[in-house]
């Protein structure tokens, strides 16, 4: 026997960005789009000569709606883990309760679901009855293979909710840094609609720095969701500002 096979279990671990991925991407491209969406729709209507919005009003009616939104998205990624978890117990109870009840057709089950991911029939049935021995373990396959629902012990909705409040607010900032600097005027929008792309492409690569696939696929698609929500911004706020 080697040194290996005494060497303790060691589970894999994620970096930060990888742990909170979808926290960083979900809050991220929505902080870059709503923020954009008041800047593209003020330059919407500016354009039409109904409004003429300055710098400061883009920015008061911009940190305005990034804050809110941004806590508002925050609260709401912690509201929905906490009842995440509150189902998962539900109905893992449940199940445990059930298990206990009928271990057989729990076992049964099992192995149905053994058998369809790849084990054959012996195996699926020898690891069955070796599995529905612990209620609770059995209770967690049958929920992750019958209803897709993994374990969330492992995710902490306060921390979940931080990092997309925390995304929401560092890249939604990005379209309104021209504005700290500059007058509303055209170049300033141009500026805008740079600083906009360029972070929606920082959030791409992120994205794929975190996955390590399809660096096209991560960046295009970050740019394309995010360059339709701008373009329908803008042009709500030409129609807006010409019936005005």
């Amino acid at each position: 026997m080697t040194q290996a096979d005494h060497a303790p279990y060691r589970p894999l671990r994620l970096g930060r960005t990888q742990e909170f991925l979808k926290q960083i991407v979900y809050g991220g491209n929505d902080g870059i789009v709503t923020t954009f969406a008041v800047v593209a729709g003020f330059a919407g209507a500016h354009a039409d000569g109904v409004a003429q919005i300055g710098a400061v009003a883009v920015l008061v009616f911009g940190m305005a709606n990034l804050l809110a939104d941004a806590v508002s998205m925050g609260l709401g990624e912690f509201l929905s883990g906490r009842a995440q978890r509150d189902l998962y117990g539900a109905q893992k109870a449940r199940r445990i309760a059930a298990i206990r009840h009928d271990p057989a057709e729990a076992r049964a089950r099992l192995a149905g679901l053994l058998r369809g991911r790849g084990l054959s029939p012996t195996d699926a049935d020898s690891a069955a009855a070796i599995i529905t021995r612990t209620p609770d373990m059995t209770a967690e396959m049958l929920m992750r293979y019958e209803n897709g629902m993994g374990h969330p012990d492992q995710d902490n909705p306060a921390i979940n909710g931080l990092f997309t409040f925390l995304s929401f607010v560092v890249f939604g900032i990005v379209p309104l840094v021209p504005y700290f600097l500059l007058p509303a005027e055209p170049p300033t929008f141009v500026l805008s609609i740079g600083a906009t792309i360029c972070a929606l492409g920082a959030l791409g690569l992120l994205r794929w720095n975190a996955t390590g696939l399809g660096l096209g696929r991560s960046v295009g698609e970050t740019m394309l969701v995010g360059g339709v929500c701008a373009v329908v911004a803008y042009v709500v706020g030409m129609v807006v500002g010409a019936g005005a």
